[in-house]
């Protein structure tokens, strides 16, 4: 019996239309995993303060960077599954593991696709493609999966690709398009820009029991017990990989987080305002990658390819480079299998 490899993104809406777009962030934010406040109260606020206002915002944001017939991030899915399905053919004996993509939330759905593959399949590995591990993408993916398994009542084995924050795979080719970047470019200062997330969603992975993460100005500075699971601590992990691979100096690289919402406290530096600060303090030519991110999307294409620049060049900066997200670059699709090929050779 065949195989199934669901390549697994975060999601998109349908089009940049603001009643799309609209239905895209309902469905986002009322994820008790994204906005983790009661449900009355988050039924409420998404759907009579959030959306109403942020669709037609958000839509303009979208409009901004489509493209002529799909969002960046699912067009940058569909080349991965391509280019996967082609590196497979020719150069692996794998004939019977068929290759789909789903999104988190949006089209095509995880329903769909477990509705198309259900008969004849052997066993179903997702490939959640979030480097880091976090509750509000990670964990929201798999409970979303294994609910609709049940919802179908399936009775193949389902297996997840774990993080690979740190993983060669992943930090080889994120280093080398930085690598060529640097020859090409010659920047004075690289910003690693992750996503952002709220503080709490921090402390509640501090397996410690709230003893290490957030207490210490240091404590993501290595991987221990306590904060395996920490999503800050993985981002951490990352920068000082891909870094090293790349060949930069710690003085040549910093660390900073995107994509605030609301009033809560969420894990520092912001990237507006290390942009800023960057641009303040002389550096002229910065670069700006997103490793949290293995697809280009709203976050690395307007947030930091369109107002970053914006930023930066209203304090003092000129030239602004955001590097590319892996997309469907071939030493991705390569990096992609190796990350899949082990959980399969566990089977």
């Amino acid at each position: 019996m065949k195989r199934v490899l669901i390549l697994l993104n975060l999601g998109t809406p349908d089009d940049p239309g603001p009643e799309a777009v609209g239905r895209y962030l309902r469905e986002f934010l009322m994820d008790g995993r994204v906005l983790d406040i009661p449900w009355p109260m988050r039924w409420f606020l998404v759907n009579c303060v959030i959306v109403p206002k942020r669709r037609y915002a958000s839509s303009e944001l979208y409009r901004s960077i489509w493209g002529e017939s799909a969002s960046p991030l699912l067009t940058h899915l569909k080349d991965l599954g391509d280019g996967l399905r082609c590196y497979l053919k020719e150069h692996t004996n794998e004939r019977e593991l068929e290759v789909k993509i789903a999104m988190r939330y949006g089209s095509p759905s995880i329903l769909s696709v477990l509705k198309e593959v259900q008969t004849d399949v052997g066993e179903i590995i997702v490939f959640p493609l979030y480097p880091q591990y976090a509750e509000s993408t990670t964990l929201s993916s798999i409970e979303e999966c294994k609910r609709v398994v049940r919802k179908l009542d399936l009775k193949m084995p389902l297996k997840f690709v774990p993080p690979f924050y740190e993983h060669r795979a992943f930090v080889e080719p994120t280093a080398a398009k930085i690598r060529e970047v640097w020859r090409r470019d010659q920047p004075e200062h690289l910003l690693m820009s992750f996503h952002g997330l709220p503080e709490r969603h921090v402390r509640r992975t501090d397996l410690s029991g709230g003893k290490h993460c957030l207490v210490k100005n240091d404590c993501c500075d290595e991987i221990v017990a306590a904060n395996r699971n920490c999503y800050r601590a993985q981002c951490f992990a990352s920068a000082r990989a891909i870094a090293l691979a790349a060949g930069l100096a710690p003085h040549e690289y910093s660390v900073a987080f995107q994509s605030r919402l609301g009033r809560a406290a969420w894990i520092g530096p912001s990237t507006e305002s290390a942009i800023a600060a960057l641009g303040k303090q002389g550096v002229r030519h910065l670069a700006v990658t997103c490793p949290s991110f293995v697809s280009d999307c709203l976050e690395t294409l307007e947030e930091i390819g369109i107002r970053g620049a914006e930023i930066f060049r209203e304090n003092g900066g000129e030239n602004f480079i955001r590097i590319d997200c892996l997309n469907s670059d071939p030493a991705w699709v390569e990096g992609a299998w190796t990350l899949s090929s082990k959980s399969l050779a566990t089977s």
